[in-house]
C-alpha cells in the first residue's frame, strides 16, 4: 500500500472568505419559543457565529492535527486520510478508531497520547495502543465518492484493507456513531484478525419478548427512541433521502453548517442544555470548521442515503446477523440507542466488557476522553 505523508495547510483566504460570509450572514427572526425546541435560538448562534468570525483561530487546530502522524493513501479507488500515532511501547495493540457524523479525527485528539503512550500520562505501558483514526470517505481530508455505493460495509472493507496495508495482522477497532456500525461490520467480516472491537454503544434491537418485563432503564431506553424518532430525526430524514438539497445549504453558508452540527452538540451531549457544558467552543468550531473549509456538508451526508435504513434496523426492528467476536460495550446516558445487555446480548454473542457510565453522551472520547480512555483500556485487557 503507498502512503503519502499529509500536512493541513489550509489557504489564509479560504479563512478570510470564511470570516466574511460569516459578517454578511442574512439571519431569520428569532425563534417564537424560550427553548431550543424550534432549533438553534438565534441569539445563541449570532454570538457564536460572532466568536467564529472574530475570535476563533483554526490556525491552532491546524497545528494540533499537524502534530499528529497523518497520511494519505488510495483504497478501492478513493483518497483516505488517516492519522497513525504509534506508541513507543513494545507490545503495543493496533487499535483503529472510526468517528461518525457530524464527528471527525478531531474526536478523538485528546485520547491519542494516553492511549499511546500510557506511561506519560499515568498510566501502565502494557495498555499501550498504536492508533489509527481514519476520515470517512466524504468526510474532512479523505476524498468524496462521485458514485453511489460507499456503504458502511464497504467503509468497513476499506478499513481491513488499511490496517492490512499498514502491517497489522491482528487489532482492536473501536467506534461509535457511524463507527459503531462500521466497527461492527469489521468484526462480522474479520473476526479472525481482531483482538476485539468495542462500541459505544452497540446496535441491538429491543426484544419484545422482554416487553412484558421491561426493567425501568429499558422503558426509558424506548422511550427516548420514541421521542427521538418523533422530534429529533429530522435532520436525519433529510440526509437519508435528500442529502444534495441539503447539501446546498451546508456549502454555501457557514451558519446552516454550524446550526446544523451545533444541535447535535446540544442535543447528543450530557450537557445540561448548553452545548459548552460539555464542548468547548473552539472544540465545536474546530470541527464545523473542519466540514466548513473542505466542503463536506454534502459528501457527508450522503453516507446517511447508502446505509441509514440498514443501521437503523439494526436498533429498532429485528437482529439480523450474529456477531461472534469478542465485544466491549460502553453505555453512556445521554447516548441513543441504549439497548440492555440481554437485548445486546442477542446480537452479540460474546460480550466481555459492559459498563452503564453515570456521565456522557454521543461523543464519548470528545466529551469524556479521561472515562473514554479507561473504558477502551479496561475491555482491550481482556482480551489482548
Amino acid at each position: 500500500m503507498e502512503t503519502t505523508p499529509f500536512r493541513v495547510r489550509i489557504p489564509e483566504a479560504d479563512l478570510e472568505d470564511l470570516r466574511t460570509r460569516l459578517r454578511r450572514t442574512r439571519w431569520p427572526e428569532d425563534e417564537t419559543v424560550e427553548d431550543w425546541s424550534q432549533g438553534v435560538p438565534a441569539a445563541y448562534l449570532r454570538e457564536l457565529c460572532s466568536y467564529w468570525a472574530e475570535t476563533y483561530d483554526w490556525r491552532a487546530a491546524e497545528a494540533r492535527l499537524n502534530a499528529i502522524p497523518q497520511f494519505r493513501t488510495e483504497i478501492d479507488g478513493l483518497g483516505i486520510h488517516y492519522l497513525h500515532a504509534r506508541s513507543p511501547h513494545p507490545g503495543a495493540l493496533p487499535l483503529i478508531l472510526s468517528h461518525g457524523w457530524p464527528g471527525s479525527v478531531f474526536e478523538f485528539l485528546d485520547v491519542l497520547g494516553p492511549l499511546t503512550d500510557p506511561v506519560a500520562h499515568g498510566g501502565d505501558a502494557a495498555d499501550a495502543f498504536h492508533v489509527v483514526v481514519p476520515s470517512l470517505p466524504g468526510y474532512g481530508f479523505s476524498d468524496k465518492p462521485a458514485k453511489t455505493g460507499w456503504s458502511i460495509q464497504r467503509i468497513a472493507d476499506a478499513w481491513i484493507h488499511l490496517m492490512d496495508g499498514l502491517g497489522y495482522e491482528r487489532y482492536g477497532a473501536q467506534g461509535g456513531d457511524w463507527g459503531t456500525s462500521i466497527t461492527t461490520l469489521i468484526g462480522r467480516t474479520a473476526p479472525e484478525r481482531l483482538a476485539g472491537i468495542h462500541l459505544n454503544p452497540p446496535l441491538a434491537a429491543p426484544d419484545p419478548a422482554t416487553f412484558g418485563e421491561l426493567t425501568e432503564a429499558e422503558r426509558k431506553s424506548l422511550d427516548d427512541l420514541e421521542r427521538g424518532n418523533a422530534d429529533g430525526s429530522g435532520y436525519a430524514n433529510l440526509q437519508r433521502t435528500r442529502p444534495q438539497t441539503i447539501g446546498y445549504a451546508l456549502t454555501d453558508s457557514p451558519v446552516a453548517l454550524c446550526a446544523w452540527i451545533v444541535e447535535k452538540f446540544q442535543a447528543w451531549t450530557d450537557c445540561d442544555g448548553r452545548p459548552e457544558n460539555a464542548l468547548s467552543r473552539d472544540a465545536m468550531l474546530d470541527d464545523i470548521t473542519l466540514y466548513w473549509l473542505t466542503g463536506t456538508g454534502a459528501s457527508s451526508a450522503r453516507l446517511y442515503w447508502e446505509s441509514f435504513a440498514e443501521v437503523s434496523s439494526w436498533f429498532t426492528e429485528s437482529i439480523v446477523d450474529k456477531i461472534a467476536v469478542s465485544t466491549g460495550c460502553s453505555i453512556f446516558p445521554r447516548e441513543s440507542p441504549r439497548p440492555s445487555r440481554r437485548w445486546a446480548e442477542r446480537r452479540f454473542t460474546d460480550i466481555r466488557y459492559w459498563n452503564e457510565l453515570e456521565r456522557g453522551g454521543h461523543f464519548a472520547a470528545f466529551e469524556q476522553p479521561a472515562v473514554f480512555t479507561e473504558e477502551v483500556r479496561s475491555f482491550f485487557r481482556l482480551v489482548r
